[in-house]
């Protein structure tokens, strides 16, 4: 039993050891701006290995120098309880687990019933991840989905919010949230889609931006779409009921 105990402690240590240095790089971010997130460095890598006109876009703005109005709509569009929960939304994890439990039962429904040769269409899976849990996962963390991960983006969360003030969550959010192909941070997206700086955008430009944040990809080559243009007069109507740090 003696090498099981040993590999055990040698995990937990390591374990520690990995937490620490997390505690670590959240508290310099009191004052350090990072200079990139974990999902920006394979994204950059995914762009660099398949394009030869590799472009990247993305420049640094301080809180005050980003437009009110899309922070609001962030704020609306992604986690309309920011300033009030303290980095998780039980409720609204609750409201996206009885959607998707919904839509894959549907779904199971409708495959029952089609022929076999018609291929069902996969039920849309709604997320209920806040600001600061999808901070974590950009911040630190990997894209796949297993339960070890999710485990650990809980723990950044909760250091998230205990290192750090609202404001500065959101502060690092928008300016290094994806709103493109190589489009990351709030002015680098109000140049590229509106060319001007992100301290002069608009209610409904800023509306725009927010509704993106899911598929700014997809969107990004879908400028005219029907979807965009009515979510952002949604978004921009409740907009004024979202509270900012």
């Amino acid at each position: 039993m003696k090498p099981f105990w040993r590999w055990l402690v040698l995990v937990a240590v390591s374990a520690t050891a990995l937490q620490l240095f997390f505690v670590a790089r959240i508290a310099l971010m009191v004052v350090i701006d990072p200079q990139s997130t974990s999902f920006e460095r394979s994204e950059a890598w995914r762009i660099r290995t398949g394009k030869a006109d590799f472009r990247w876009r993305q420049q640094w703005m301080p809180y005050a120098q980003i437009s009110d109005h899309l922070k609001r709509a962030v704020i609306a569009s992604e986690d309309g309880s920011f300033v009030n929960h303290e980095g998780v939304d039980w409720e609204a994890l609750e409201k996206a687990w009885e959607k998707n439990s919904k839509a894959e039962a549907r779904a199971q429904n409708l495959t029952a019933r089609a022929p076999a040769r018609v291929p069902a269409r996969p039920p849309k899976v709604v997320g209920g991840s806040t600001i600061t849990q999808q901070l974590a996962k950009n911040l630190f963390l990997s894209g796949e989905r297993t339960l070890l991960r999710k485990g650990q983006e809980f723990v950044l969360t909760l250091l998230l919010e205990a290192l750090l003030s609202k404001q500065r969550i959101l502060e690092i959010y928008l300016n290094s949230v994806e709103w493109g192909d190589g489009v990351f941070g709030a002015e680098a997206a109000a140049q590229h889609y509106f060319r001007k700086p992100a301290a002069r955008l608009g209610s409904y430009d800023a509306a725009r931006l927010a509704v993106m944040l899911p598929r700014p990809k997809y969107f990004e080559t879908r400028p005219n779409s029907g979807y965009l243009a009515s979510r952002a007069a949604t978004i921009q109507a409740r907009m004024g009921d979202a509270e900012l740090p």
